[in-house]
């Protein structure tokens, strides 16, 4: 009796790391790409990219190899009289499999591997390129299949302990995935789990035995979110994980092989990659704000995985001798086989249902057969002609394999994250240095001022010096000029006591007087020429001190560091600015990604995005940027206006600010077609409103927008344009407006681009209008003929009432309804051939409630009738 039990005979739990699997890397020098040849299929460019690569994807059929595995001592002993029942043709890719001893069938394969075929040339053949797309960022399967012991098992997961030359699929594969990588910037990740009676449990982690799968609403990605996670660094801690795995997988004893797999092994490497992004525009040095800052361009992120899947053989029960449990656990094996034969007939033969939800192994394979994975598939097979008919089933499986086509596409996306890190790290050390700098220069202007304070200090004293000096100099000198002129005046009286008459002693005293009196206005003139030359010191060492050549340069020193302190102040302000920038396109990226979901505040409740950037830049700081003189500043801030224009909480803030004012400003003055475009927009959503529509036409905004229609040429920018004419269309109060200043010609001169988009919008602009005219001649307020056939929208509204874009074709329609309501229209309608798709409306349009209304329009009116008795149609 077969008997059931944990592969090599190890309970669960008992299997432990010799050592950490965070040991140092053990990266080979040479990497995979410069040993072998890319894949025919893949053709590679001088970059590393793909080429041909598009969003659409690659496609790539799913490819085959037959594996013959040797006869074993069993079949060497009873089949010894019989020849082998297949014949493999390598040179060909052909085998042929023996129906009797005259007639065989010939099979062709992608590659046919006899049973001397090496492990090394399995791995080449089957794996290798599979493992290079997973480098270059694309998903890869590779998976094997066959009966029951013909060494699917030792193909893939053989651990090579003792002979490394019979290292399976999995081991070589890591090895290359490995050399190839970066450690610095690369991540690579391991899940080992095992598909047992329906239930998926983790090889890694024996108790987590109920892994629920998870798949992606919106993209259709399957997800084990349960599962253990294991990041790889060397090759010795991922073979230590396949060790643990194999002794946790089911295995059992039967007749067909000693140590049969019981569950579906599937190994799945999660590679993440960083790619460098493309440099920017280039431009000249001086271009650039300063040295300092460098042109950050976000990394692009390559996330891809590679699956491997051991499938557990199929078996006859007859043969194998399963009892009891062993034979359950080979009815959900062939049960879940039988799933994925069923799977590939489908998508071989290109059927509108492929029932992937029959079994858990179609569901985490859907991604592997018919999906954006490139998949290699080997087939097992034995020589012996006893299992002829397992045999041929194996071949036939392979060959319906080779029928399925996949899609191939790169899973990647711009690391916004790192790139804010990396900026917010360059505005740290920006930051640091100037504080740095700050500081030197703080202390040397304190240097410099306390040496021209004490510089000045010792010129004062020089100064007073000098000035004593010469101050006693001149009173010396005057008194010395007084003594001498009073020994002269007693020289003088003495000579007038001794003699001479009195009129000779009047004379000469009269005559020493005026001597005196010279001498002295002599004296006083020098003194007086003495307090001026001392003024002239004092004046000229004030000269001399403020044109020391030490304090002009240091009056120049402090020029130039107040001029390097405010220019690192603008290298900051730049960088602050680049962050915003980047993190407005991160959110508008994510934004889209999401489909405009909500985003969570630190409370844990849902905010939007006004709301977001309300609490971190501020809306009257957005609105001011709309005037920024430099274009991509006032490019990214007319996005983040246009983004906050959506949502209708955002709406009456953004005109309460003059927000309005300034996206009708850029409108009619801006020449950038990327503005214009966006501006546009954000008008559009502001005129969603029926308040702010009054405030667009007061304001000129139909003149602006039809100039801006009638000038552009790029179809978003008229897409943009004619969805605002098209929401001011729905006011009943603006109809005439939109008449006199052109509007409804601006959408009629918009219909030359073509673009389904733009006639969209042109189309429900002309149903908004006719709706509010319907409106107007039910309640009497208006009895002429229709402002569209005035402007000569008829003739265009009846070439396109069987547009065969879907959105034009309704708006039409409905405009014509509208349109046949008002009596006084009908003459113009028929002339122009409008009953006729009025008519074919009531009966052949496929929304029920047009078809009412072109029904009832048609009986309502006379017109109509007569015209329709003439020529004998039938409503």
């Amino acid at each position: 009796m077969a008997s059931g039990g944990y592969r090599n005979g190890i309970p669960k739990g008992t299997i432990k790391f010799d050592r950490p699997l965070t040991s140092t890397p053990n990266v080979r020098p040479s990497s995979i790409k410069s040993r072998l040849p890319p894949a025919t299929g893949l053709r590679r460019s001088s970059s590393g990219s793909l080429v041909g690569k598009d969003d659409a994807g690659v496609p790539g059929r799913v490819r085959v190899a037959v594996r013959l595995r040797p006869r074993n001592a069993e079949e060497l002993v009873a089949d010894a009289d019989f020849a082998d029942c297949v014949e493999l043709q390598p040179e060909l890719k052909r085998l042929k499999l023996r129906k009797n001893n005259w007639d065989s069938d010939t099979y062709e394969f992608d590659e046919v591997l006899t049973e001397c075929a090496s492990q090394k040339r399995v791995y080449e053949v089957v794996a290798k390129p599979v493992v290079e797309s997973v480098l270059d960022g694309y998903n890869g399967t590779v998976m094997a299949y066959g009966q029951t012991g013909t060494g699917k098992t030792f193909t893939l997961g053989r651990l090579g302990d003792e002979d490394t030359s019979a290292r399976g699929i999995m081991v070589r594969s890591m090895e290359d995935i490995l050399a190839d990588v970066s450690p610095e910037t690369d991540f690579v990740s391991v899940s080992y789990l095992q598909l047992y009676m329906e239930t998926i449990q983790d090889l890694l982690d024996p108790t987590n035995d109920n892994i629920s799968i998870v798949e992606d609403p919106k993209t259709g990605d399957v997800s084990l979110p349960g599962a253990t996670l294991v990041e790889i660094r060397d090759q010795q801690s991922f073979v230590e994980l396949l060790r643990v795995g194999e002794a946790h997988r089911f295995a059992a004893n039967t007749k067909l092989n000693t140590e049969s797999s019981r569950s579906h092994a599937i190994l799945m490497v999660n590679v993440k990659r960083s790619v460098v992004g493309r440099e920017a525009d280039n431009s000249s040095e001086s271009d650039r704000p300063s040295h300092l800052v460098k042109p950050f361009k976000p990394s692009i992120v390559r996330k891809s995985k590679l699956v491997v899947v051991d499938l557990a053989g199929s078996e006859r029960i007859h043969k194998s001798g399963s009892e009891g449990h062993t034979l359950e656990e080979a009815k959900s094996i062939n049960l879940s086989l039988s799933a994925l034969g069923k799977c590939i007939n489908a998508l071989a033969e290109n059927s509108a249902h492929v029932p992937v939800r029959d079994s858990k192994l179609t569901r985490l394979l859907r991604d592997s057969f018919g999906g954006t994975a490139r998949t290699s598939l080997v087939v097992t097979i034995g020589p012996s002609p006893r299992h002829r008919g397992e045999t041929a089933s194996t071949i036939l499986f392979g060959q319906r394999a080779m029928k399925v086509e996949n899609m191939m596409r790169i899973k990647e996306e711009f690391d916004y994250k790192s790139l804010s890190r990396k900026l917010e790290i360059q505005v740290d050390k920006l930051l640091m240095e100037n504080e740095r700098q700050q500081k030197a220069f703080d202390d040397e202007v304190e240097r410099i001022t306390l040496e021209a304070q004490s510089r000045i200090r010792e010129a004062e004293r020089n100064y007073m010096d000098l000035l004593e000096k010469e101050r006693s100099r001149y009173q010396m000198d005057y008194m010395d000029s007084i003594k001498k002129l009073e020994e002269r005046w007693i020289s003088n009286q003495k000579k007038h006591n001794d003699g001479g008459n009195r009129e000779a002693q009047a004379e000469s005293v009269a005559k020493e007087n005026e001597d005196v009196r010279r001498l002295l206005q002599s004296e006083i003139k020098l003194r007086k020429e003495a307090e001026e030359e001392v003024k002239n010191l004092k004046s000229q060492f004030t000269s001399e001190a403020g044109g020391n050549a030490d304090i002009l340069k240091l009056r120049k020193m402090l020029e130039d560091e107040s001029h390097q302190k405010k220019k690192l102040e603008e290298e900051i302000m730049i960088l602050q600015s680049q962050l915003l920038q980047l993190s407005v396109e991160y959110n508008e990226t994510r934004t889209l990604l999401e489909r405009n979901g909500s985003a969570k505040t630190g409370n844990g409740h849902t905010a939007s995005m006004g709301e977001v950037f309300e609490q971190v830049v501020g809306l009257r700081k957005i609105l001011s940027l709309l005037e920024s003189e430099d274009a991509s500043v006032r490019i990214h801030a007319v996005k983040v206006v246009a983004n906050l224009a959506a949502e209708g909480a955002n709406q009456e803030k953004i005109v309460e600010a003059g927000g309005l004012s300034s996206l009708l400003k850029l409108l009619s003055s801006f020449e950038d077609e990327t503005v214009r475009r966006v501006a546009a927009g954000a008008i559009a959503n502001l005129a969603m409103n029926e308040a702010n529509q009054e405030l667009i036409v007061a304001q000129g905004g139909i003149s602006l927008l039809s100039v801006t229609g009638a000038d552009a040429e790029d179809p978003q920018t008229l897409r943009m344009v004619a969805g605002a004419i098209a929401n001011l269309c729905g006011n009943d109060k603006l109809q005439m407006k939109l008449k006199t200043e052109g509007g409804i010609r601006a959408l009629l001169g918009m219909v030359r681009c073509r673009h389904p988009d733009v006639l969209s919008q042109v189309a429900r602009g002309i149903a908004n209008f006719a709706k509010c005219e319907s409106r107007a001649s039910a309640q009497g307020i208006k009895t002429g003929k229709s402002l569209l056939i005035e402007d000569g929208a008829l003739p265009w509204i009846v070439r396109n009432a069987n547009n065969e874009v879907s959105p034009i074709r309704r708006h039409i329609e409905l405009a014509l309804c509208h349109l046949a309501q008002h009596e006084v229209n009908a003459k113009e309608m028929i002339n122009e051939g409008a009953l006729w798709e009025l008519v074919r409306i009531s009966r052949d349009c496929s929304r029920e409630d047009i078809r009412n209304l072109a029904r009832r329009t048609l009986n309502c009116s006379t017109a109509f009738l007569a015209e329709m008795r003439r020529l004998r149609i039938d409503c």
